[in-house]
């Protein structure tokens, strides 16, 4: 379960390395949940991305946003070619470890993997929404 972390500012992704991320994102979140909506929201400038590699395969990614308050993560993503392997729980752990200690770290969980999110330290903070179509629900924990 060997995986390579990058983690880049928007000025530090190579051409190749947006594009393979966007492509995973667009791959998952666009097509495979049947979802038409805009990736591209402007946050990802201000964000530093967490990009798993095996080999030259990227297998999960996702977005963290820090601000003074609190951070955010987003985005979390595992390719569907490589799901099972626990990746998805890595990528998160590499998404907390860039948030500065005794920061809130909220999410938007999609409802059926609260009990994945909750494995990590997060609990349910409000109730159920509807995101582009899918169930979600707000969730916090605090980084350590």
């Amino acid at each position: 379960m060997s995986i390579t972390w990058r983690i880049h500012s928007w000025e530090t992704l190579s051409k190749k390395e947006l594009y393979e991320l966007l492509t995973l994102r667009s791959i998952v979140f666009v097509v495979e949940q049947n979802c038409a909506y805009q990736d591209l929201d402007s946050r990802d400038e201000n964000a530093m991305h967490i990009l798993g590699y095996k080999k030259d395969d990227l297998v999960a990614y996702a977005r963290v946003s820090l601000n003074t308050k609190h951070a955010s993560i987003g985005r979390v993503v595992t390719h569907p070619l490589f799901r099972g392997l626990g990746y998805g729980k890595l990528v998160m752990q590499q998404s907390i470890e860039q948030v500065p200690t005794n920061t809130l770290i909220h999410i938007s969980a999609q409802e059926h993997l609260e009990g994945f999110y909750e494995s990590l330290g997060f609990s349910k903070n409000g109730g159920g929404y509807l995101e582009d179509g899918i169930p979600h629900i707000p969730m916090v924990t605090t980084a350590n």
